[in-house]
């Protein structure tokens, strides 16, 4: 009887075609991307019927999304298992330092494209088990019993920098092993490990290490099928590698290794990075990043089929699908989705905000003014060296968000909006004058007035922007409640992908003093899944 030593998942939302055959419906087919929004890095498990999801999130905070799915198609967001970031007080931003274009490095007093690279779930014993890597501190665990919480403080496994990619086993006769790279993708290492998961028992052994035929290897996942051990790990780089996997009597090795998936004849040029999982009627599904730009790295789905002992991805063999028949799963397809709108009724925020570094608690509430988001102002140079910038994934590739923001306790100097979020970033919003908050579009730093906002009746201003499968954001304005929107840009770059990260709706408020509340927050797009 064959046998599954770990459990996985898959990303994501999409269409559910029905096209007739011989006079009945076929089953429903799904488009890819499934998630066309920046979870990077995907990692996924079923655990009973659900299967659930985490990515990386860098230097944002909260950070470690957790989504969950029941048809491997439609996701939806159920936690963020790690509420701040306590490795280093730069994740606190601390004070306005200089910007530089770099993106894996610390940018001067900051720590952004630090934070939490790629993680790995798994459940084990009746707990959730997280293992992610932070570049400069180490490879931490983070565990609860129910996915949604609340999680552990996070421990250090292997305290140190220029780690990455951690992903936890557990064996048939109860051993603990680990998995992970080197920053830079270096060789993969593999160490025993305690059986409670906190600590490694030795320095490691290198289980794969060969530039020539596996160039840039990293972000290993190691399973267990038949008698055989795994590692599935992409190769070739960020933006344009593959998927190779390797396999091994031992769980020490030696891994012969094969390329599973390759762009082939399709646009879908880095299919690589992420998890395999299998549904309870044994099918077998393979959820990968690719990376689109600005719009970040997105997910795709692709069935898995075995022969001889080894996987066979996509279909044709070895490439990725375009569109396929849903998973079987148990369930009927869902309409779970991602969180974005949010009205700010609730005296928490929504599980679809991350903030660009741990926030000032000091500089937001949801309760001073209820039903409304303040934003206080906090002194920076920059938007992004700017604290409590809030911000969220990206959805694409049409996509237009709006807010609607009070402006009537601006301070002059004070700068407040909607941005899209990142290096280069542009924004429209206002800033404090004498004569009250002058609308405003920035681009790159460059900044165009616009009219001036008395305070006169609601003392509110929608600004609007919208983003197009182009890359591009086009901003308005208006001073009516919506009703009639005023242009402000022709079509505007996106900020580039930057810091490991697509670029992002966000919310902003800096400067001397001053606060701006907002009202709510709607997001309206059409991806090809609707």
């Amino acid at each position: 009887m064959r046998r599954v030593s770990a459990s996985f998942a898959l990303v994501a939302p999409l269409a559910l075609v029905a096209v007739p055959a011989l006079g009945r419906a076929a089953p429903p087919r799904y488009t890819n991307p499934i998630l066309y929004a920046d979870y990077s890095d995907p990692d996924v498990i079923r655990v009973g019927a659900d299967y659930y999801l985490v990515a990386s999130s860098f230097h944002l905070s909260p950070g470690l999304p957790v989504l969950r799915s029941r048809d491997l198609v439609h996701w939806t967001i159920v936690a963020n298992a790690l509420p701040r970031l306590p490795f280093s007080p730069l994740y606190n931003m601390p004070g306005p330092h200089a910007l530089t274009d770099a993106i894996s490095k610390p940018i001067g007093g900051t720590k952004y494209a630090s934070g939490v690279w790629a993680p790995a779930i798994r459940h084990h014993a009746g707990r959730f088990f997280i293992y992610f890597p932070t570049p400069d501190e180490g490879i931490f665990m983070t565990s609860a019993t129910r996915v949604e919480g609340p999680w552990s403080a996070p421990v250090a496994v292997i305290a140190g920098a220029g780690l990455e990619d951690p992903c936890p086993f557990w064996d048939d006769d109860g051993s603990a092993w680990l998995i992970h790279g080197k920053v830079g993708a270096g060789p993969l290492i593999l160490h025993r490990m305690s059986a409670d998961g906190t600590r490694v028992l030795d320095a490691g052994i290198v289980v794969a290490d060969d530039p020539k035929a596996l160039p840039v290897l990293e972000g290993p996942k190691l399973y267990k099928r038949d008698g055989w051990y795994y590692i599935w790990a992409p190769i070739g780089g960020v933006d344009k590698g593959d998927q190779a996997v390797g396999r091994a009597r031992h769980i020490t090795g030696p891994y012969e290794w094969r390329t599973v998936l390759t762009q082939g004849t399709t646009a879908v040029q880095g299919p690589h990075q992420g998890a395999w999982v299998e549904t309870p009627s044994g099918q077998g599904w393979f959820a990968h990043f690719n990376s689109t730009g600005a719009f970040g790295r997105i997910t795709y789905l692709e069935p898995v089929h075995w022969k001889d002992g080894w996987p066979i991805v996509g279909d044709p063999p070895g490439q990725p699908v375009t569109t396929y028949p849903f998973p079987d799963t148990g369930n009927a397809p869902t309409r779970d989705r991602l969180q974005d709108s949010d009205e700010f009724a609730s005296p928490r925020l929504g599980l679809q905000w991350s903030w660009n570094h741990n926030p000032d608690p000091a500089g937001w509430s949801l309760t001073e003014r209820p039903g409304w988001l303040r934003l206080r102002a906090r002194p920076a140079e920059h938007l992004v060296t700017a604290r409590d910038t809030l911000t969220q994934v990206l959805q694409g590739p049409n996509t237009t968000a709006s807010a609607r923001i009070d402006v009537r306790n601006l301070a002059p100097g004070q700068r407040a909006g909607l941005a899209m979020f990142g290096v280069r970033p542009s924004w429209i919003g206002v800033v404090g004058t004498a004569a009250g908050g002058r609308v405003t579009l920035s681009v790159q730093g460059i900044e165009t007035p616009g009219p001036v906002v008395t305070g006169t009746g609601t003392g509110t201003v929608v600004f609007r922007v919208a983003v197009g499968p182009e890359q591009t954001a086009r901003y308005a304005y208006s001073l009516d409640d919506g009703r009639h929107f005023t242009t402000m840009s022709d079509a505007i770059p996106l900020a580039r992908f930057s810091w490991w990260k697509g670029s992002r709706p966000a919310l902003f408020s800096y400067g001397a003093a001053g606060w701006v509340d907002i009202d709510w927050f709607h997001v309206a797009k059409e991806t090809p899944h609707d």
